[in-house]
């Protein structure tokens, strides 16, 4: 008797048991990083875009002259702040922003000072470092997380 080859007496469905999990396993690892990258990039435009919401919506509270939200101090720069945090939806904790107000002078000139006064040109910067949701998109960020400025300029109305 001569020594017959195996594989030629085994079905073809044995032979091909596991394909189908390595075929899926490959797959996987792609849909799922395309997948990922999309929820992470999905979050970091929608935390940019209601970060710059929310300085909007401070600095319109400030240019009217409201302190209301910093009842102790008066305290307009602190209240356009509070206001910031209010609008933010819970980023602004996550973040822990950098808040910067200048006020732009009558030639031109940035003075890095409080909320002015009336009739002057406000400037407010928020400087955000946002982590990302998966670690999928980690490497291409520095320390893993999204930097990003949200800023708004507008000018003072007439108060008291």
């Amino acid at each position: 008797m001569h020594a017959s080859n195996n594989t030629s007496q085994v079905p073809r469905r044995q032979r091909e048991r596991g394909a189908a999990a390595v075929e899926f396993a490959l797959a996987a690892i792609l849909f799922f990083t395309v997948l990922f990258a999309i929820i992470d990039f999905s979050y970091l435009f929608f935390a940019n875009l209601t970060m710059q919401h929310a300085v909007r919506e401070g600095a319109r509270y400030a240019v009217t002259g409201q302190s209301g939200l910093d009842p102790v101090n008066s305290d307009r720069c602190a209240a356009a702040t509070a206001r910031i945090k209010d609008q933010s939806m819970g980023l602004y904790d996550r973040m822990n922003p950098t808040v910067v107000f200048k006020t732009v002078n009558a030639d031109g000139s940035i003075t890095p000072v409080a909320c002015a006064n009336a009739n002057q040109i406000i400037v407010i910067e928020v400087s955000c470092d946002l982590p990302l949701l998966t670690s999928f998109l980690q490497p291409f960020f520095a320390n893993g997380k999204y930097s990003f400025k949200a800023s708004t300029t507008m000018k003072n109305e007439a108060f008291k």
